[in-house]
């Protein structure tokens, strides 16, 4: 039987690539860049973020394609070990790290900025619950503890930085890796039982959110009670968004964005941008993109060839579906303010890196649908 020419090898390599996520993942960085130079247009000491920002999309679409050359299975054979760097990683931040706006979250990296070990902590998290829900056929409710501890040293490291919206992504990541992973479905309810009753422990006593935290949650049930304090945030994006109407205001012609009413509008608050300068058309296409995304990562989950790389696209699609609903949903108020990134779009390297190499670990479950991406039978 003839060996397949290199010419043959890359087109099957091409063929089997989703080009339909890879493509929707850089037109949302390009629209971030925009977006990015028009908010700072007026932003003093900001104007070269959207500079910065492209930096950052090519280094993550490196990393992207990287990972994508990386077989899946690998990662379940170095999770321990990338669990583990992690956790010192998130332990040393606490003791060594460098801080900002009340928070200590980020190492410094000279010219490039800060580094925040907690955004790919969401990634290797993903990839280590996976292999933790591989080890046994969990048909006994109490080997759940081993999930949750897994989860439960990183979230309570980042927590602690504070970063309650890095913790709500972990747990969405393991509530649907739960979901997918437990035998029966009754384990997963007294899970789910589990999580409402720390939630209601921790809003409704002062033992484990910070007074700013707690307001940033509950404001978007009365955003007028403080709206000069918790809901000012909240009560600038609706007014932006509103601005919009159907076609927006224009680039550089966003009132809000330009006046600077928004805080974070180059960060958290992008889609205000979006929806004030490019209307609703435009936050419909970008809104599209996102699906397109998501539709991708559902294919990764469908092609994957074995239980690790299912749970672990699973983790990955939970982790951007959390970031996208919650974030967008922040800025028209239907989500509380919990200060997470809009993926691939808000300005900052250590997120977006973080996305690319997630699309690309799905890109690599996707390509092996057919097994020629490895050469296997």
């Amino acid at each position: 039987m003839a060996m397949p020419t290199v010419g043959t090898q890359v087109r099957r390599t091409l063929r089997g690539l989703n080009w339909v996520l890879l493509v929707a993942c850089v037109l949302v960085t390009a629209l971030g860049v925009v977006a990015i130079e028009s908010a700072d247009l007026h932003a003093r000491g900001a104007s070269t973020e959207y500079r910065k920002q492209i930096l950052y999309g090519f280094i993550g679409i490196a990393a992207m394609l990287a990972c994508w050359r990386i077989d899946y299975r690998l990662w379940r054979r170095f999770a321990p070990a990338l669990y583990g760097a992690n956790v010192l990683l998130l332990a040393f931040i606490l003791v060594r790290g460098h801080s900002a706006l009340g928070a200590q979250r980020w190492i410094s990296i000279g010219p490039l900025g800060t580094f925040q070990p907690s955004e790919p902590a969401k990634l290797v998290l993903a990839i280590a619950l996976a292999y933790v829900l591989c080890l046994g056929d969990y048909e006994r409710l109490r080997d759940i503890w081993k999930p949750l501890v897994t989860v439960g040293v990183p979230a309570l490291l980042i927590l602690k930085q504070p970063d309650l919206g890095t913790t709500l992504v972990l747990l969405a990541i393991l509530s649907a890796q739960l979901f997918f992973g437990l035998p029966k479905l009754r384990y997963f309810g007294v899970f789910v039982l589990g999580v409402i009753a720390t939630a209601a422990f921790t809003v409704g006593t002062k033992f484990v959110l910070k007074p700013f935290q707690k307001a940033r949650l509950l404001v978007f049930l009365n955003p007028k009670a403080d709206p000069e304090g918790a809901g000012y945030n909240l009560n600038q994006s609706k007014i932006a968004v509103g601005n919009g109407e159907w076609l927006g205001r224009g680039l550089h012609h966003g009132t809000q964005t330009q006046l600077n009413f928004v805080p974070e509008h180059s960060r958290d608050f992008i889609f205000t941008v979006i929806g004030e300068e490019l209307g609703f058309v435009g936050a419909m296409a970008l809104i599209a993109l996102y699906g397109a995304i998501l539709y991708g990562g559902l294919q990764a989950m469908l092609a994957a060839h074995d239980r690790f790389g299912f749970l672990l696209a699973t983790g990955i699609v939970a982790m951007l579906t959390f970031h996208i609903v919650v974030n967008i949903g922040m800025t028209v108020g239907i989500m509380p303010i919990t200060g997470i990134p809009l993926p691939f779009m808000s300005y900052g390297g250590s997120a977006i890196l973080t996305d690319y190499a997630a699309v690309g670990v799905l890109l690599n479950i996707y390509s092996q649908k057919d097994r020629e991406f490895l050469g296997n039978a």
